[in-house]
Parts: structure tokens; sequence; C-alpha cells
């Protein structure tokens, strides 16, 4: 039963790399975001100031939450800009996506139409409550550059999409699978 769970719950996470998104958000570990670039293609070309960075459009559930503001040691970038090693996450007060930012050496960064948007990656340690909050978010969205809120989506371009894993009704049938298979083994 347990391998049973462990092999729907692979099919469902392989699954959700569809070809057009371009990072992977994987939120399988307490209190960490991990980010992955896909190396997919970029739909769209877009350049920015690094300390602008990228939006990932109504990644959280709400406006309400914990506000965010972290650096962590990664090399994470666009794949035409070379990595700082230390990219930064933001979401400021009352938005409902999630910024990245200071990712590269160069000021200004450019993602190319048809060419891989990003590469690398990085894990950030977080609270509790701030991964609870990435918890209630979606499941995927949209990403735009240059824009670090959502009140610069207007004038930023749609690059692609991003996925979060596993998907919160995944971790809920993994929950669900250990508490059954706990209950047989009694």
């Amino acid at each position: 039963m347990t391998t049973k769970i462990a092999l729907i719950a692979g099919a469902a996470i392989a699954s959700t790399a569809a070809a057009q998104d371009l990072l992977i958000i994987d939120l399988t570990v307490a209190n960490e975001i991990s980010i992955s670039a896909t190396g997919n293609a970029a739909s769209a070309s877009a350049s920015g100031s690094t300390f602008t960075g990228f939006y990932l459009e109504n990644f959280y559930g709400s406006t309400v939450g914990d506000a965010l503001n972290e650096s962590t040691t990664g090399d994470f970038t666009t794949a035409a800009n070379p990595s700082d090693g230390t990219p930064g996450i933001f979401r400021g007060a009352g938005n409902a996506g999630l910024n990245f930012w200071t990712f590269s050496t160069d000021f200004t960064y450019t993602i190319t139409a048809g060419s891989p948007a990003f590469t690398g990656s990085a894990t950030w340690s977080i609270s509790a409550s701030q991964y609870a909050d990435m918890l209630a978010g979606n499941v995927s969205g949209d990403i735009y550059a240059p824009a670090d809120t959502d009140d610069d989506i207007a004038g930023a371009t749609l690059i692609g999409q991003y996925r979060v894993i596993p998907a919160p009704s995944a971790m809920a049938l993994l929950g669900l699978g250990g508490l059954v298979a706990g209950r047989r083994r009694r």
C-alpha cells in the first residue's frame, strides 16, 4: 500500500512539469522553498534590473500574510546572466505574488523568447507562518518580468509559467496514505 501511494505521488509530481513551465517551486520540505529552472524556453523577451527582478503572479492564496525578504546561496539566475550566488525572494505587504531579485552579478538581466529563461536552483529557509502562507497558495501561475509587486504587472511582460510541487492536494494524499498505512500495521 505504501509503495502504491509513493508511486501515485511520484506520477503526480512528474506530470506537473509541463513544457511551458519555466520554474518548479518545491514545497515538500517544511519551512523551506526551493526553486529549480526547467530549462524551458521563454514565451517572450524581457529585460530589467536585477534589483526589480521577476514576479510570480498569485503565488499566495491571498494578499494577507507575512512579508518576506530572504536571500540564500545558490546558482539560480536567468540563463543569459551569470549568477551572483545569493538569489533573493521578496513579498511585499498586501501582495499575492512572490518576487525573485538580486540573482546576477549583472545589473540588468535579459530573457530571450525561444531560449531557456532560467538556470540553476536555490533553497531558502523560511518561517513556519511564511511556509503556511505558501502552502495555501496556488499550484501554478504566470511569471512577469520585470516586476517586483503586482502593481508592476501592467508594464511587465508575461514570459511563462511556474508550477508548485507537490500540489497541496498531493500533499494531503500523502498525509492520508501515511495515516492509512500506520493504522493497518497496528
